[in-house]
């Protein structure tokens, strides 16, 4: 049984708080300074080391790769000859460091990673950096620097450890990397003057000239100029994952008290399950045998509304046909799509499908753009259909802001001697007159995009505007008018009628407008104008009263949906810095979950190794060699016990480990054997390439390789 002492700043499973592991000795271990910023931590926060009872032992304490290695190293004695000034030959040291860079030795505790022009040069001693820092002027090549900073190109993530060595691969090639860098916090941080301090006296300052760099990736040698600009000196950063705190622009905008701090927002979960629960729903073929299993290339059917009657005579409102509206499957890409089919219609003439690809060009973040358009008789019956994007959890206008049959009550005519009720008031009744800005700013944007790509909107209904999330509004089942009421005589131009539509949209955004200041469609009616208008100028601004006059008076001139620019004013402004707030508050949410998707695939791959009953035809496959060590490891994270034999559940305790197994840290573990007989030291770069090596034996022998 594992023993370990409690901490009394390891968070428990409940508190979601996690701190940075740092369990070994900063003065001892050979990357103490990338753990400098643990230094103003107090002694309580430290993690209290390991407490064995006497004896336990047993002379059976085995470091793990403590033995060092006798053999002579060309690249010392090259050091040494820069010492004293003894003249190099080219040819014979570039025949040992291309040795060294096809051959690298990744157990060696000096191993630098890639990332400078011979970076990787696996046997060079730490005692003879100045040896090499005369001979090139790259910063990161063999000297101290490239273990306390990192190096141009060299990422941050998993993996990239001073002593962590990258396996090649092509995107890893030269040409890849000058392209597109990782980005380096170093290449941030500049100094504000020439006599700013340096904390690391070892490091050397970057050459001004371009340095030449070399590398060679699978047998190929790449020369290039790397502009990257080099680390700045005293620039230490974790050579793992660590959590960091939520960023001050998000704390202060006063979040829930009962926030989590460590995982992703309730509520935007909750959206999000529920989008992705209405994304797979499906219907029983059974009991809805009236939705055919395939429509041309789309299957899987979903009703997003209640299917009308089979004898139903009563027709559309807004279309005058039939309409019903499906999710349905793409064989093609595999992707949902919304389906919007009109009962019992024949296309005629096809010259309308030249507005349904002008409809297909137009992409705008509150425009549900088409896909597009087709004919079938699957439903038994001939059928238009339109597909379109699918937005899951999307309600229409209608449905959130005009369900109420008591918000009409204002409008109703009273009979004698009854007295009109309290007037609505906002906040009372009535809609916040922010949120119906940003609803004029969204309709008018989605307006403006339409109207210049020359064509018309004609959907400007309540029915038709879908609200996905708070506030963001998308309009729908464009195209469909344009098909529906296509005119054979327009031949030569059938657009020869959009100018008249387009006026007619501005008309329409007006009464939409008029509708939500007074939350009822009644309002809109002619004969309720007018009491309307004094409902609108007694509850909001004389902003949002001339745009409403302004979009629904008849003026001499043609209007266009720029002229209401003015009257939005600086309210744009207020929308804009509210959309990126919005978006400030998701990323923060979204750092907060980034790293679990590298971590579930990490258990993964452990939990292919662990405890495997065979392999190979042999049953001890698992419990020998590199797999008892990863098998000690498991025990490691999740099965250790208090002194008083409790289990210790500590959340920070795994990732932090499992972050440092990643990047192959040179920290040192004890692992106890369940018997509590043997105690292996071991790094995490050990375990690492125990658990590389295992788990790509696996997929060789998955792979028909073994």
């Amino acid at each position: 049984m594992q023993r370990m002492t409690n901490s009394s700043s390891s968070p428990s499973l409940l508190n979601d708080s996690a701190k940075p592991y740092a369990g070994h000795d900063p003065l001892t271990s050979p990357a103490s300074s990338l753990f400098n910023d643990f230094g103003a931590l107090n002694i309580s926060q430290r993690r209290k080391p390991r407490k064995y009872r006497l004896g336990m032992l047993e002379e059976r304490l085995v470091p793990m790769g403590s033995k060092a290695r006798k053999a002579k190293n060309p690249i010392g004695c090259l050091a040494d000859r820069c010492k004293s000034g003894v003249p190099i030959n080219m040819v014979w040291w570039n025949r040992i460091t291309e040795n060294n860079l096809q051959t690298p030795n990744p157990t060696a505790s000096e191993f630098i990673p890639k990332g400078g022009a011979t970076s990787r040069l696996s046997n060079a001693s730490q005692a003879h950096a100045s040896a090499f820092s005369q001979v090139f002027s790259h910063p990161s090549m063999g000297t101290p620097a490239a273990a306390a900073g990192l190096a141009p190109g060299m990422s941050l993530s998993a993996g990239s450890s001073p002593l962590h060595s990258p396996k090649i691969t092509p995107h890893t090639s030269p040409a890849p990397r000058r392209r597109s860098h990782t980005p380096n916090p170093a290449n941030y941080l500049v100094p504000s003057s020439a006599s700013t301090p340096v904390n690391n006296p070892v490091s050397q300052t970057p050459s001004s000239g371009q340095v030449i760099q070399k590398e060679t990736v699978g047998g190929t040698t790449y020369f290039y100029t790397d502009t990257t600009p080099a680390p700045l000196t005293g620039m230490v950063f974790p050579n793992y994952h660590i959590y960091p705190p939520t960023a001050p622009h998000v704390a202060y905008m006063q979040p829930k008290a009962n926030a989590p701090s460590f995982f992703m927002a309730d509520e935007l979960r909750q959206e999000l399950i529920n989008r992705h629960l209405i994304t797979m729903a499906q219907i029983d073929q059974a009991d809805m045998p009236a939705v055919p299993t395939e429509v041309d290339s789309y299957h899987s059917l979903f009703p997003l509304e209640p299917l009308p009657p089979p004898n139903r005579i009563q027709k559309s409102s807004n279309f005058g046909y039939i309409t019903s509206c499906y999710k349905a499957v793409n064989s093609k890409d595999d992707l949902p799509y919304c389906l919007r089919r009109i009962h019992g219609f024949r296309l005629v003439n096809t010259k309308c499908m030249v507005l349904v690809d002008m409809w297909k060009k137009i992409q705008h973040s509150n425009i549900v753009t088409l896909r597009e358009v087709f004919t079938t008789k699957a439903f038994a019956e001939p059928s238009l259909v339109f597909a379109y994007d699918f937005h899951a959890g999307g309600e229409t206008m209608m449905s959130r802001h005009f369900n109420d049959p008591n918000a009409d009550a204002y409008f109703t005519k009273r009979k004698w001697g009854q007295h009109d009720g309290p007037l609505p008031r906002q906040h009372a009744g009535l809609l916040p007159e922010s949120l119906i800005w940003a609803y004029i700013v969204q309709l008018s944007s989605a307006l403006r995009t339409i109207h210049t790509a020359g064509l018309a909107c004609r959907v400007m209904d309540p029915t038709k505007i879908l609200i996905t999330g708070k506030t963001r509004l998308r309009v729908n089942c464009v195209g469909v008018f344009d098909v529906l009421t296509f005119d054979n005589s327009q031949n030569n131009n059938p657009l020869a009628l959009m100018a008249q539509y387009q006026q007619a949209d501005l008309i329409s955004l007006g009464k939409v407008v008029l509708a939500l200041a007074c939350n009822s469609l009644a309002g809109i009616q002619r004969e309720n104008l007018q009491k309307a208008m004094e409902l609108v100028t007694i509850n909001y601004s004389s902003d949002l009263k001339n745009l409403i006059l302004y979009l629904l008076t008849d003026q001499n001139r043609m209007r266009s949906v720029n002229d209401i620019m003015p009257m939005i004013g600086a309210r744009f402004y207020t929308q804009l810095d509210a959309a990126q707030m919005r978006n400030d508050v998701i990323e923060e949410d979204l750092a907060k979950e980034v790293q679990n998707g590298r971590l579930f695939r990490l258990l993964a791959k452990l939990g292919t190794i662990n405890e495997r009953p065979e392999f190979q035809k042999d049953p001890t496959w698992s419990e020998t060699g590199d797999r008892y060590l990863l098998k000690l490891f498991r025990d490691h994270l999740f099965h250790q016990v208090t002194e008083a034999g409790a289990p210790w559940i500590d959340l920070s305790h795994i990732i932090s480990c499992l972050n440092k197994l990643d990047a192959g840290v040179p920290e040192k573990i004890s692992l106890i054997s369940r018997d509590e007989k043997s105690v292996l030291v071991v790094t995490y770069s050990d375990l690492k390439r125990c658990f590389e090596n295992t788990f790509q034996e696996l997929i060789a022998a998955a792979n028909g390789q073994l």
